[in-house]
């Protein structure tokens, strides 16, 4: 019914009202007297009321004015602050951000120690980092920030690069004892595999990814998370595929070998994701600053192997 309501109207009035003077509340507002007045009468005739009985020389508010004064200042006021705290909230660094993040060695231990960091450097603002698995959506899952693995179709998104992670296909020692050391990626269809969510197994010949094949997978432990999978090959019980990154330490001590020579997987991308925004919030920029500017601090690349 109010939509139509002039708020620079109601505005003019409490002015008016609060300074008991047309001359004085056009000086606040930066207006001609006569405009102030104009904007009074618009207001009267919208709301069918008179609010300020006025003469040539006095002023006073009828009761409808000062109760429509008393509830609209207070209801100003409140704007006021509205106003205020969004705006201090998007040029101050303070506030919450909503993270959603894969698991495993690149959540639990690089954007973790990452974001403890970034919290230490700015303890005003809030951080809420989640590691459900799913493909999350910036806006309806009310997320800020996401970092993602994978090669990425929604171009709605802007998309920066964090790095290349290298994929390789891993298992004990014990297991090739026992089992053998397949020589080509169809071999794997004969062996105990320990798989994720990914049961298609890419390869490209070494050297020349011309030459490529595709195994599908029939594992013998299922399982999404990357901890569990190194673990089950560290018992022996498969062949495992997994970023190179979360098996560092058990390669370079032979609990874990490659499995083929030959043959490889292609890196896997990971990007921090987030909206296009032109007013982004300045904790939005300075966590993206920051970790463009330090996030592969945190990553232990191993070291070359064979």
């Amino acid at each position: 019914m109010y939509q139509d309501l002039n708020l620079a109207d109601v505005r003019a009035f409490t002015v008016i009202a609060e300074k008991g003077s047309f001359t004085i509340a056009a000086e606040k507002l930066g207006c001609s007297r006569s405009h102030l007045s104009k904007q009074l009468t618009q207001l009267e005739r919208y709301l069918g009321v008179t609010l300020i009985t006025r003469t040539t020389r006095a002023q006073r508010l009828t009761e409808q004015g000062q109760f429509f004064y008393e509830r609209c200042q207070h209801a100003l006021d409140v704007m006021e602050q509205a106003v205020a705290k969004t705006v201090d909230d998007a040029h101050n660094l303070q506030g919450k951000i909503n993270i959603n993040c894969v698991g495993g060695y690149i959540g639990e231990d690089i954007v973790n120690q990452l974001v403890n960091d970034f919290m230490s450097q700015h303890p005003n603002i809030q951080i809420h980092l989640d590691f459900s698995s799913q493909r999350v959506d910036l806006v309806l899952d009310e997320f800020d920030l996401v970092f993602r693995m994978g090669e990425l179709e929604d171009s709605s998104l802007v998309a920066r690069k964090l790095m290349d992670i290298a994929n390789c296909t891993l298992a004990a020692p014990s297991y090739i004892e026992k089992h053998g050391r397949p020589q080509h990626p169809k071999d794997l269809k004969a062996h105990a595999c320990v798989t994720g969510s990914v049961y298609h197994w890419n390869y490209h010949r070494k050297g020349d990814k011309s030459q490529k094949t595709e195994v599908t997978i029939a594992g013998a432990l299922l399982c999404k998370n990357g901890r569990v999978m190194k673990s089950s090959a560290l018992a022996g019980n498969g062949i495992v595929r997994l970023p190179e990154i979360y098996c560092s330490a058990e390669l370079d001590s032979g609990e874990l070998v490659h499995v083929f020579d030959e043959w490889t997987i292609s890196d896997t991308p990971l990007y921090l994701l987030y909206n296009k925004d032109q007013f982004q919030p300045a904790r939005l920029k300075q966590f993206i600053e920051f970790t463009m500017q330090n996030f592969m601090q945190y990553v232990e690349l191993p070291e070359v192997r064979r």
